[in-house]
């Protein structure tokens, strides 16, 4: 598809939404952005009194540029601007501090003529207001900013004076790909500005992002079975640590998806990173005459949720396969979980020692005791073994003595629907209550995408949705707010959309296609990791499941002002 096909399906969105700027601003501004999928995108900015003359000065722009640049158009955006507001570089790095890093969702112009200006996705793809892990908010990064300004415009002496004046505006904008018919409006400013506008996420969304993002693992998985761990995809830099609890907990997740596609390299890839953990990652150690498998984590850390996550995915591979090959395994690991139990007590110690079982930690993070008792109620639904519920029941004792729904426990929300399944104890049905009650204005109004809310909402409405069918404790939903309920799961649902990699975001990054397709984290520098993108998959698949259920959607055509 050519360039010029591009721009003559593009011309009409862009037409009909842009308008004229006040003085003293040019009265339009179009930002004409193409990436061919390999490299970042090349940018060009054209101003001009009418439309019609600035759109073609941007394809000439644009054309001279792909043509030097030997570039075959993938993707093409243009935004224009919508508002601009003048203020100083001290003012705006005081607004910057005021902002947590990476979402500042404007644009910046160094000139009231936006001869040198940059879009949003620019200066966060190119890291020019990130100033580090150890910095939570947003920071003007002298380097960064002058090394792509350097090379967008050409400028190589560049000062920020307290007193200054900066241009800070707002765009929209539209996006068209090669190899697909629909032309995408794109969110102007607010916390969506920049990607697709999706007002009601549909079965069909949900299965292309499901789609998506398990395609993105299964590219992320070698020949040998081991992950590329993650990146920092600004400048396209691998996370270079590698974390086997992680590894197990993500097959779990690309087990999930593939239930919902079946496609033949999602499953290959399962197969080779299953194969690495069973032989590379697990360990088996005799203890009192009995065999105990652990994961082995870095260090010789044996982790409670370690095992956990991989008695979640050998169980699901196991139901969705028919096969009973992990069913020893299964056992030792399962043995090694309630090694870790006091059995008077019913609290796991988390952290231990390979090859001694030595206690190198009590507690470490609430995490791991949800994930425990999680991955042994999945056990006791495929084998019915009577051990692994009562060591469930005897963790839940200690929850509940503990306050643990406290934490709003995703882990734990998925473990208390499972377990209210076979033991519907008032008790549990209230412990699962108590986990989300009073956190949906959390799950409302959280900035960052936060996916494992998602999960906490999807596990929290299957028990619901059961315990309404039920007469006995029915009672119990009067303590919820339903409405406020369905409507925190819906918010989330659509919110984790901000955290999608879309091609009309991921093209302002160092290697786009890598990363197309996959979920990042925008507060750690957009960072994609193999687990960030495992809790999207888990929502979105359980959300896909909950839409094609036919149960109640309250909410479910939101008004996208509430989601933003």
């Amino acid at each position: 598809m050519t360039l010029s096909y591009l721009l003559m399906r593009l011309r009409p969105q862009v037409e009909q939404h842009a308008t004229a700027l006040p003085g003293p601003y040019p009265q339009f501004v179009l930002f004409f952005s193409i990436s061919d999928g390999k490299k970042r995108a090349e940018t060009a900015t054209v101003t001009g009194a009418d439309f019609a003359r600035t759109w073609r000065q941007g394809i000439q722009r644009i054309t001279r540029i792909a043509e030097a640049k030997k570039l075959k158009p993938r993707w093409l955006r243009v935004d224009w601007v919508e508002s601009c507001e003048q203020t100083t570089w001290g003012k705006l790095q005081e607004h910057l501090q005021d902002t947590k890093r990476n979402y500042f969702r404007h644009g910046l112009s160094l000139d009231q003529a936006f001869e040198h200006a940059f879009l949003e996705t620019e200066l966060n793809g190119n890291a020019m207001l990130y100033g580090g892990g150890n910095i939570g908010h947003a920071v003007l990064n002298v380097n960064n900013f002058r090394r792509y300004a350097a090379l967008r415009h050409n400028v190589t002496a560049l000062d920020f004076p307290n007193g200054g004046q900066v241009y800070v505006f707002s765009a929209r904008g539209a996006f068209a790909e090669t190899g697909a018919t629909e032309v995408h409006l794109l969110h102007g400013a607010g916390r969506d500005a920049g990607r697709r506008d999706i007002r009601e996420l549909t079965t069909e969304h949900a299965r292309d992002l499901i789609r998506n993002g398990s395609n993105y693992l299964a590219s992320q998985v070698g020949e040998g079975g081991k992950f590329h761990y993650g990146w920092h995809p600004c400048f396209d830099r691998p996370i270079g640590s590698y974390n086997s609890l992680r590894h197990a907990s993500t097959v779990y997740s690309m087990l999930e998806a593939w239930e919902v596609t079946r496609e033949a390299q999602l499953k290959s890839a399962i197969d080779r990173a299953l194969d690495y953990l069973v032989k590379s990652l697990i360990s088996t150690v005799r203890y009192e005459n009995k065999l105990l498998s652990f994961l082995v984590d870095q260090n010789s850390e044996i982790k409670l949720g370690g095992n956990a996550v991989c008695l979640l995915a050998m169980v699901k591979y196991s139901e969705l396969t028919g096969t009973d090959k992990y069913l020893s395994i299964l056992e030792r690991l399962a043995e090694g979980i309630l090694h870790m139990q006091d059995k008077n007590t019913g609290k796991f110690s988390h952290v231990l020692v390979y090859p001694s079982l030595a206690v190198k930690e009590e507690f470490r993070i609430i995490y791991y005791d949800g994930e425990a008792a999680f991955g042994l109620m999945r056990l006791y639904g495929l084998t019915e073994d009577p051990r692994w519920i009562a060591a469930v029941e005897n963790a839940f004792a200690y929850f509940i003595q503990a306050k643990h729904w406290k934490a709003h426990d995703h882990w734990l929300a998925y473990c208390v629907n499972e377990l209210t399944r076979y033991r519907p104890d008032e008790a549990y049905y209230q412990f699962g209550i108590q986990n989300f009650v009073d956190h949906l204005d959390f799950i409302i109004e959280r900035i960052t995408t936060f996916p494992t809310l998602l999960e906490l909402m999807m596990a929290a409405q299957k028990m619901i949705a059961r315990l309404d069918a039920e007469s006995e404790h029915r009672h119990l939903i009067d303590d919820i707010d339903m409405e406020k309920f369905y409507r925190a799961l819906h918010v989330r649902a659509h919110y984790l959309l901000n955290g999608h990699f879309w091609p009309e975001l991921a093209m302002f990054f160092e290697n786009p296609g890598k990363i197309a397709g996959s979920y990042f984290i925008r507060h750690h520098a957009f960072r994609v990791r193999i687990d960030d993108v495992e809790h999207y998959l888990s929502g979105f698949v359980a959300y896909l499941n909950y839409l094609e259920s036919g149960a109640d959607k309250k909410l479910l055509s939101l008004d996208r002002t509430c989601a933003a």
